[in-house]
């Protein structure tokens, strides 16, 4: 069975459809991961049928599609999920899209799929953990709550006696917003340019020294500024097809043989 992963799609279905044809994507052998940020509605739809042999993260336009739907969050200016919300199979997809985790781990590959990063603090046994808590309150009947209080930059730094919203605020921003942090953890939320615009003191979370997760191999996406990157024991995979780059897919496992399409029509041109 080959195992590919796919960076942020961000609605971009025929970019997708050429990617799984590049790859010649077999469902009924082969697998493929994505790193979330799936939205709009024809990317949802592919994904969810392609069943068991798809496996996708949560990423924060995904939550905050939720958030929406559920009237704790405004559309931003640039939103185009009113397809999604006017669907005839909305409440489908978007309960199908409540079920999805933060984090998902292969023991074979050792690795672990994320939309975002993990802090420096965790090993993989604690951001396993941390996911479940949060994946368990989405999947109850009252998740709806917990959209009011999903927002919110504080607390930006680990502590293991956190607890309630501020527990949850910071696993999610974890596993969707991170991108910089400094040698003890604390995020910076401003900062999404690529490595070298961040202000002094600060790091890519995947070059904290000492960070835990280090024996893992994380694949993430999220950060189109930094773009396809392999190092430090990772595999970075959004390469901004949504303002006009590449969507990209890596082969996990062998020699990570890469693939790109082109993107076919800019939506955003000049912004990330």
């Amino acid at each position: 069975m080959a195992v590919y992963a796919i960076g942020d799609i961000q609605g971009c279905y025929n970019e997708l459809m050429s990617l799984l044809e590049l790859i010649r994507f077999d469902p009924a052998n082969d697998q493929v991961w994505f790193t979330g940020d799936l939205v709009n509605l024809q990317v949802l739809r592919a994904v969810r049928e392609l069943g068991d042999s798809a496996v996708t993260v949560l990423g924060n336009h995904d939550l905050h599609l939720l958030a929406v739907a559920e009237g704790h969050a405004r559309l931003h200016k640039n939103d185009t999920l009113d397809d999604i919300l006017s669907a005839p199979d909305r409440d489908e997809l978007l309960a199908w899209l409540r079920q999805q985790p933060l984090l998902h781990y292969d023991p074979v590959l050792n690795a672990a799929l994320v939309h975002a990063g993990l802090p420096p603090q965790w090993n993989l046994a604690t951001a396993q953990a941390c996911a479940k808590e949060v994946e368990t309150v989405l999947r109850d009947s009252d998740y709806a709550e917990f959209f009011q209080h999903m927002y919110g930059n504080q607390p930006d730094v680990w502590r293991d006696d956190l607890s309630g919203r501020d527990r949850l605020r910071f696993i999610t921003n974890s596993f969707t917003r991170l991108r910089y942090c400094d040698a003890a953890g604390r995020f910076d939320f401003k900062a999404k340019g690529e490595p070298g615009t961040q202000p002094a003191g600060y790091l890519p979370w995947f070059e904290v020294p000492g960070r835990r997760s280090e024996n893992v191999r994380i694949v993430f996406g999220h950060w189109s500024t930094l773009g396809f990157c392999r190092e430090h024991n990772i595999v970075s995979l959004d390469t901004g097809c949504l303002w006009g780059k590449q969507l990209t897919a890596v082969r996990l496992g062998g020699n990570d043989a890469v693939f790109c399409v082109e993107c076919l029509g800019c939506r955003r041109p000049g912004k990330r």
